[in-house]
């Protein structure tokens, strides 16, 4: 049986870091429809996937040429439109975990699935978090709406390859009450 290669699909290095991890539950923006995200930090040195990420959405915006011309006369260049690929030390300059990156916003109105290194499902939520590195199953799609032209990136599913440190604010109950077991004594 021959493989079906989607030109628009993309799965994402080893070194890819996930930040504003939105995996379990959906959440809304702005009031918008909930949906499960995840921002994919993509290390600058990690040539394999980024080229993979440009080659995609290159053809989404060939795929998608009909639905970006809309009732207007001409397709517009891919370069005025709005991608999804965007550079971490403009965009985010002021943090550390976007430094030397590029990064990518991925989201779904499905739920993910998620696996561990070895492709076993993740149950317990506190596996996933926001600073895991890990791969991603993501596609790219041209979009038009309401006069907003541009490539778009779903999300299909999470692999998790090893934990990193916590990019949220949020701290482990462990670690909390680590040191503080005399004090509770006294």
């Amino acid at each position: 049986m021959e493989k079906f290669i989607n030109p628009t699909k993309v799965i994402t290095g080893k070194d890819t870091r996930w930040s504003y991890c939105n995996a379990w539950e959906p959440k809304s923006i702005n009031g918008g429809t909930p949906k499960y995200s995840v921002s994919l930090i993509i290390p600058k040195s990690d040539t394999v996937t980024v080229n993979k990420i440009k080659a995609a959405i290159k053809a989404a915006y060939e795929e998608g040429e009909s639905k970006l011309k809309g009732n207007g006369k001409t397709v517009p260049p891919l370069k005025t439109l709005k991608t999804p690929l965007r550079d971490g030390d403009l965009e985010r300059p002021d943090d550390k975990a976007y430094s030397d990156s590029y990064f990518v916003n991925a989201n779904s109105s499905t739920a993910p699935g998620i696996v561990d290194a070895d492709r076993q499902p993740i149950l317990d939520h506190s596996e996933v978090y926001s600073g895991v590195y890990g791969r991603a199953s993501i596609n790219f799609y041209a979009f038009n709406s309401n006069g907003n032209k541009g490539i778009a990136c779903g999300l299909n599913n999470l692999q998790k390859i090893r934990d990193g440190e916590s990019l949220g604010s949020k701290t482990r109950a462990e670690d909390d009450f680590a040191d503080e077991e005399d004090d509770f004594l006294s």
